[in-house]
């Protein structure tokens, strides 16, 4: 299997990530075109509508954060310069002066505080969108423009690394802008690097540089990014010098890509993909005996959770899948980050096991079942499926792997149409995750954004609302890892693998800087110099 270190740019210099995050120009001094084949399909130009990667990586252009989580995961300064807790329950952020937007009008606090009310008490987003970063800020005050002062219900220590997620919006004259407003043709204004000019939905998204921009002028004079869900057709675009860039390269290409001349960046993915079951209704679709009957939910026995994992050979999916270009997971970050167990270390398949565990639990003879998951948007997301069909098989369970382009799939998904489904998501920290993820669904506190199975332990949220309640370091980070323990334990999703993220770059590129959360934007590519 191949190792790689979780972090690489730590190979880089500092000053070439600070040169690729503040797109200083250091490149031919004349207009040169970006061009970029993307597997991220953007699916609205809301930038608080739906907390996905697409949207954050590629509107990331166009808005800004209060704070920047760079390649190491730490926080940096961006629209605020400086944060600091005054107490308890209030934060104080002093922001970046000479700062304005697309539109020339000055950035202030007046935009930050619209931003969060517009995410906590304007939006109705699809699983909450980026409502539970904000859901505990009680109040937002500005005493000079350069100066936001936040209240909070209660302690939330992690409030700056929350807003390393939020897009600044500029507060317009009166109301709140409506998704449909900005998806329908009104420009998205933002303080970024690039401008926008056109969007075709799933097809093309063509960005100009801001030339006063306040980071220094950017690399690129034209950026375009085509939208390519299809692997094989992005590594084509790459090949051929159709495109300058292409994300998400199946590691199975790379070998010919680097043969025709195309470089190779990858880095461990802060993120984990893994399998999520509908623990709730009492019967599911597409769950039958073997004899084609519908059966209880069998996903509501822990039992019969943990036998599929003991049942699933992540190692084949890490090794021929990916080609060495992931690592096997048995959490929601990959070992050594901050908040992940020492204690879960990943194992090899144990069918006897698990065959004698679905016996306990009442299904000696297995049962069928459709398996779910998107198509190409993932590394080896469609080989997975196959490859777990085919380990689920030697326990008695019969999978019909069922893979759909990913809009098909999120909205299905969200329906309630798949009993069990494969899935990936990628957050700031562990806690982040599992807050989303494995926590209870709770639209007031926000908790559970992501849990579509429903699952809910009572215990769970408790050792990690406490986890949350403490400040950054050693001690917080032992809590979350305990709480992952306990969770992991019942084993309510099965974590697969962190995979690699892997992007190829033509002649015209002179260095990409890689980034573990999964963007893919012009800031990171730097042209070549002559």
């Amino acid at each position: 299997m191949k190792q790689e270190n979780s972090f690489r740019p730590l190979l880089l210099s500092a000053l070439l990530i600070s040169l690729a995050f503040w797109s200083i120009l250091s490149g031919p001094a004349q207009a040169q075109e970006l061009r970029i084949a993307t597997s991220y399909k953007l699916m609205t130009l809301d930038p608080h509508y739906a907390n996905l990667n697409e949207n954050t990586s590629l509107l990331s252009h166009i808005y800004e954060r209060l704070v920047y989580q760079d390649e190491r995961l730490d926080l940096k300064p961006g629209l605020a310069v400086s944060w600091r807790a005054t107490s308890g329950t209030q934060w104080q952020f002093k922001l970046r002066e000479n700062v304005r937007f697309h539109d020339g009008s000055p950035f202030t606090a007046d935009d930050v505080a619209y931003t969060i009310a517009r995410i906590r008490d304007f939006l109705n987003s699809p699983s909450g969108g980026f409502r539970s970063y904000v859901s505990e800020i009680k109040a937002v005050s500005a005493p000079d423009p350069l100066t936001v002062v936040i209240d909070t219900n209660g302690n939330v220590p992690n409030l700056p690394l929350a807003f390393s997620s939020i897009f600044v919006m500029h507060r317009p004259g009166q109301g709140f802008q409506a998704t449909e407003e900005l998806n329908a043709g009104s420009p998205p204004v933002g303080t970024g690097p690039y401008k926008f000019e056109s969007w075709s939905s799933g097809e093309m998204l063509k960005l100009t540089r801001n030339d006063d921009y306040w980071g220094g002028r950017p690399a690129w004079s034209e950026v375009t990014f085509r939208i390519i869900e299809n692997p094989a057709a992005r590594v084509a675009a790459l090949a051929t010098g159709d495109v300058d860039v292409a994300d998400a390269i199946p590691a199975r290409d790379v070998a010919s890509l680097k043969q025709r001349g195309a470089r190779i960046e990858s880095v461990t993915a802060a993120r984990v993909n893994f399998l999520q079951f509908d623990v709730e209704r009492e019967t599911l679709p597409g769950v039958t005996s073997k004899s084609g009957e519908q059966i209880p939910n069998p996903f509501k026995n822990p039992l019969v959770r943990r036998a599929l994992a003991m049942a699933t050979d992540r190692g084949i999916m890490v090794d021929k899948i990916l080609a060495g270009y992931g690592t096997a997971a048995i959490q929601v970050f990959p070992g050594g980050l901050p908040g992940a167990s020492s204690n879960l270390k990943p194992e090899d398949p144990n069918y006897d096991e698990a065959k004698a565990l679905l016996t306990k639990a009442g299904f000696p003879n297995g049962f069928n079942v459709v398996l779910a998951g998107p198509s190409g948007r993932y590394p080896g997301d469609g080989e997975s499926l196959q490859a777990i069909a085919q380990s689920w098989a030697r326990i008695g369970v019969a999978v019909q792997p069922t893979a759909f382009p990913f809009s098909v799939f999120n909205t299905k998904r969200a329906s309630g149409d798949f009993a069990a489904w494969y899935g990936g998501t990628s957050g700031e920290t562990v806690d982040i995750i599992l807050h989303a993820l494995l926590a209870s669904p709770n639209p007031e506190r926000g908790t559970g954004a992501l849990n579509f199975g429903h699952y809910r332990n009572q215990a769970f949220d408790a050792m990690l609302a406490k986890a949350e309640s403490i400040q950054e370091g050693p001690e917080r980070n032992k809590a979350l890892a305990e709480a992952t323990d306990f969770v992991m334990a019942d084993q309510p999703i099965i974590p697969l693998y962190h995979f690699h993220h892997i992007v190829g770059f033509g002649p015209r590129i002179g260095s990409y800087v890689m980034h573990p959360r999964g963007w893919t934007t012009a800031m990171q590519t730097l042209p070549t110099t002559e």
